[in-house]
């Protein structure tokens, strides 16, 4: 409960930054709300305001946002398996699973933990998130630059906080450092959304030189 409200409260109030940037980009207050209700990810909704913001026409934009959201889809595949919830009640919890509910679920021992922390972590980040995103987009000419305040990286932040302590082995950590090689480094060649995707390829990289190596060790 408690990471789970920590998590929903810190990266729930980014969605001021959503918000301002939103309408900042020319979308309506009705537009920008039915983002955060409807699509539910930031990194996606953001990467559709932007470019939008720099010219970009809807199609594009949305192709952006479409790729950084396919990493949820993973998501989806583990905790699927994790939560074991019934049938009935998936299509809605789909709605919630993004990063930050991923991150806690998986971070916590037990199912009936894992259950707990994705319910309260993806309800408590969704009323925020769409508040705060109303809140922005109507308050959008007096907060002025979103990055002077620092909520554009509270999400972030978050996220690699939890995501830290569950590097535990030489391996995982080996899989992370290049993930972050290869997102970083794509990102300026490739279009938004994509750098994410191919940073994924770290895990069967890592993973293929760990094999050899043990290959190799047993041999020897």
């Amino acid at each position: 409960m408690r990471d789970a409200l920590g998590v929903g409260v810190a990266v729930g109030l980014s969605g001021f930054a959503f918000g301002v940037t939103s309408a900042g980009s020319g979308l309506t207050l009705m537009q920008t709300c039915a983002l955060s209700l409807l699509v539910f990810t930031g990194a996606s909704q953001f990467a559709l305001v932007g470019a939008l913001a720099a010219g970009g026409g809807p199609f594009t934009a949305a192709a952006g946002a479409f790729f950084l959201g396919v990493r949820n889809a993973f998501y989806g595949l583990r905790l699927s398996q994790l939560l074991a919830l019934p049938r009935a009640v998936r299509p809605f919890a789909a709605q919630w699973v993004i990063d930050e509910t991923a991150a806690v679920a998986l971070a916590q021992p037990t199912r009936r933990a894992a259950r707990l922390g994705f319910v309260v972590t993806g309800l408590s980040l969704y009323v925020l998130w769409n508040l705060t995103t109303l809140l922005g987009a109507l308050g959008a000419g007096a907060i002025g630059d979103t990055g002077a305040w620092g909520l554009d990286a509270a999400g972030p932040a978050v996220f690699l906080a939890l995501l830290a302590p569950m590097l535990k082995t030489g391996t995982e950590r080996a899989v992370a450092g290049l993930a972050v090689l290869l997102g970083l480094g794509l990102l300026p060649v490739l279009p938004a959304g994509v750098p994410v995707l191919m940073a994924a390829l770290a895990a069967p990289v890592v993973l293929w030189a760990d094999g050899r190596r043990k290959g190799r060790g047993i041999e020897g």
